[in-house]
């Protein structure tokens, strides 16, 4: 006969299971600080936070339980996490949402490490032309900004697709973003628009949104990445056929509204330096900003491990940043 567990008393043994798993790995600990020693001994201006979407190939194709991710950041010397919500899809249909953000409220505050913010996707478009559609869009991100909240963190990026008319997008994304900084405002939490494809990733267009929105909580995300503005057929992920003129420039612009940053990175050269972006130039538009926050490693490439391009992204950051010393 099979006995059925109630969900509530599965949840907790879920993460009995990740404390104690946690607890046992004395080695990943002893290399952990000495990550952090190396990254305090080179005094950088900013935090780094790794950004769960460096580890996608991980959890979603060879099946590695995501909350172990604060384990895995902490062992590879980060301080702070970055969720990407749909990675957790699963467990939120098994679990319950509220079970799974519990979840890792515990086991991040077990392994000592900071929640820094949630990427939201999958929620519906806040920029959508048609008013319905964007107020639900609005609706369904309430809950994630209820979970930074509950989770320390100060933050949720948002996507703001719709349309990519710029005579359209303008007033449907100011409404949309409004209407969620207004719910945000009252949790203290910030709404954050990445340059992640379309208008976005048209600074101008996109900085002229943020000023119209023009609420303390609704700030930027600047990736170093992510400059495509149109892609074939119009759509979002498909063949980039329009980029963004100046990166560099977009980037430098976007952190005047910056309360976070993603460094972004594809592949790496023999010296260590990454193939398509200047970081050292970066990093030093980073520091001229005044930025002082968390800065998050965002490796997307193909060719090296996930776990190799992480740590070739925090030296390349850390070494860049020592150059400006």
């Amino acid at each position: 006969m099979k006995i059925k567990v109630p969900k509530s008393i599965s949840y907790f043994l879920t993460v009995l299971f990740l404390i104690s798993s946690y607890s046992c790995k004395k080695n990943q600990e002893k290399e952990a600080q000495a990550q952090s020693k190396e990254i305090k001994k080179e005094d950088p201006f900013f935090k780094l936070s790794l950004a769960q979407w460096s580890l996608h190939r991980t959890f979603n194709e060879q099946g590695v339980n995501p909350f172990k991710f604060a384990e895995i950041a902490k062992e590879n010397g980060f301080e702070g996490l970055e969720y990407v919500n749909q990675i957790y899809s699963d467990e939120i249909e098994k679990l319950g949402f509220d079970a799974v953000i519990d979840s890792l409220k515990v086991v991040s505050e077990n392994a000592e490490m900071q929640n820094v913010l949630i990427m939201v996707d999958g929620e519906g478009d806040l920029a959508d032309p048609d008013e319905e559609a964007r107020n639900l869009a609005v609706e369904n991100h309430k809950k994630w900004v209820d979970a930074a909240q509950e989770l320390g963190c100060h933050s949720i990026r948002v996507n703001t697709f719709g349309t990519n008319d710029p005579e359209l997008w303008i007033p449907a994304v100011v409404d949309g973003l409004k209407k969620l900084s207004d719910y945000a405002s009252t949790k203290n939490i910030n709404i954050l628009c990445e340059n992640h494809g379309w208008l976005s990733s048209d600074v101008p267009v996109l900085m002229e949104a943020v000023k119209q929105v023009d609420m303390e909580n609704c700030g930027t995300l600047p990736d170093f990445g992510n400059w495509c503005i149109q892609r074939e057929n119009g759509e979002r992920w498909g063949q980039c056929i329009e980029e963004y003129p100046n990166k560099y420039e977009g980037i430098e612009t976007m952190l005047t509204k910056a309360k976070a940053v993603s460094a972004k990175s594809y592949d790496f050269d023999e010296n260590g330096n990454e193939t398509t972006l200047d970081y050292p130039r970066i990093v030093k538009l980073i520091k001229d900003s005044g930025y002082k926050g968390y800065i998050g490693v965002e490796y997307e490439g193909d060719r090296l491990p996930e776990k190799e391009g992480i740590k070739a992204t925090r030296n390349l950051l850390l070494k860049s940043a020592k150059s400006l010393q």
